[in-house]
């Protein structure tokens, strides 16, 4: 028995020291201050920043600024719409009804549209094969008029679009309607196809919409484009995504962890933890309140660990002006005494086990 006890002092030892160590929001590595308050874990993967105003204001403004128009699209003006193939128009020679309806008044208006063909042509009469594509309309009514003017004194040509065809941009994704919406005379804005498109908003992740135009993709905030206008250009490429990749997870001393998804463009620690129900009272340390932030990669740079000190109910203030992000991990840690009774609960039943041998090991003697 005398030669288990030496034994039995180094297993408790150990396990303490394990619980000192590795007990969840107690301690999280050996860390050294860097400036800012920030220390850098020693693992070097991670960074522990405290959540103070101070890092909300610079978070405010660096999401201000990636949230912000791109120059790219704020810029861009959208060109005198043009013919194109496929495009079905309308022309009127006022005073001349045989050329603009050839089968009389009862032929409908649609079957006395033009078609643009294929290579850009069109037949009119008295004219022949024009070439329709790459004008404007003005462009293409001038065109008609100086041809007729040969055949009819002082024409009164008009040129218009019964169905647009040739410029196109598609909206796909958690859109009620996938589908391809035309650019017309008057131009199309973002809020325009989406608004044509339709979208369903119990899955529709409106502040992660990415565009793509020319090869190159931005994510756009449905929020921000209130603020901004944004002129879309053929062949782009609108990408509503879904729902289910927008999450942040509440592990820990909470009374209701899991998975939160958000339809805003973000949601609070104080969201958060309120959806979890709260801090678990009787077992959490409000001083071990972590937003776990990774980073894909970890060898450039690394990942941020945010720490909120919420044993003060002034922190819930600071709480609820801070946002977080997609994939983050709220972990709220246990209390000093929680770790002591879970350790000891654990323990137990291994002292029972070196009890018993030490039993067996005198009923051999």
């Amino acid at each position: 028995m005398k030669s288990l006890r030496p034994f039995a002092a180094a297993v408790v030892a150990a396990g303490l020291l394990c619980a000192c160590v590795l007990s969840p929001g107690q301690h999280m590595g050996t860390s050294s201050k860097g400036p800012d308050g920030i220390r850098t874990l020693g693992n070097d993967q991670l960074d522990l920043v405290p959540i103070t105003p101070k890092l909300i204001a610079m978070d405010r403004a660096a999401r201000a600024e990636s949230g912000a128009i791109p120059a790219a699209l704020a810029d861009y003006r959208p060109p005198a719409y043009t013919i194109g193939p496929g495009d079905v128009l309308y022309i009127t020679v006022w005073d001349h009804p045989e050329l603009t309806v050839p089968a009389g008044p009862q032929q409908q208006l649609n079957a006395a549209g033009r078609l643009v063909q294929s290579d850009g042509t069109l037949f009119y009469p008295y004219i022949g094969t024009l070439e329709a594509a790459g004008l404007t309309p003005g462009e293409l009514r001038t065109l008609i008029s100086s041809k007729l003017a040969r055949y009819i004194e002082s024409p009164q040509v008009d040129v218009s679009i019964l169905t647009y065809a040739s410029q196109r941009v598609w909206v796909t994704g958690a859109a009620a309607n996938s589908t391809a919406v035309p650019l017309t005379v008057v131009p199309v804005t973002l809020n325009d196809a989406i608004s044509q498109a339709g979208l369903n908003p119990t899955v529709a992740d409106l502040s992660g919409i990415r565009l793509t135009r020319d090869g190159v993709t931005w994510t756009l905030d449905l929020d921000q484009q209130a603020r901004g206008t944004v002129y879309l250009k053929p062949d782009d490429h609108l990408y509503i995504p879904y729902l289910d990749s927008k999450e942040v997870f509440v592990v820990g001393e909470v009374m209701q962890p899991g998975a939160l998804d958000f339809r805003t463009g973000s949601i609070s620690l104080s969201q958060a933890l309120g959806r979890a129900r709260g801090l678990a009272q009787t077992t959490s340390n409000g001083n071990a309140v972590y937003v776990i932030r990774g980073n894909k990669g970890l060898d450039a740079a690394p990942s941020v660990v945010y720490q909120l000190e919420a044993r003060s109910p002034a922190a819930f203030a600071v709480a609820s002006q801070f946002e977080l992000l997609p994939g983050d991990v709220v972990f709220v840690g246990a209390a000093g005494i929680t770790r002591w009774s879970r350790f000891v609960g654990q323990l137990l039943p291994f002292s029972g086990i070196i009890s018993n041998a030490a039993s067996a090991g005198n009923d051999l003697r």
